[in-house]
């Protein structure tokens, strides 16, 4: 795998991500010490799915959840009645 060092690769930066993304993976190195491997993404990689209604059953909303705090909000600026 080619190693590109740190000033050359944000010189050449555009380049390079072109490249990696053609499948050339490369590592920047700083001072001869590899930091980094630069891969292409997996296009065929899924997107994680969102389940609508995992949860059912296992939360309940409170009955007030349309106004909730409903009572305190009302003593504060009204006192206790």
């Amino acid at each position: 795998m080619r190693k590109v060092n740190i000033h050359d690769a944000t010189t050449n930066l555009s380049r390079l991500v072109d490249e990696a993304a053609q499948g050339e993976a490369f590592i920047i190195a700083k001072a001869g010490r590899p930091l980094v491997k630069v891969v292409p993404l997996d296009s065929g990689e899924h997107p994680v799915r969102r389940r609508i209604g995992f949860l059912a059953g296992q939360i309940k909303a409170p009955d007030d959840i349309k106004t909730p705090f409903q009572d305190e909000i009302a003593a504060m600026f009204y006192g206790d009645e």
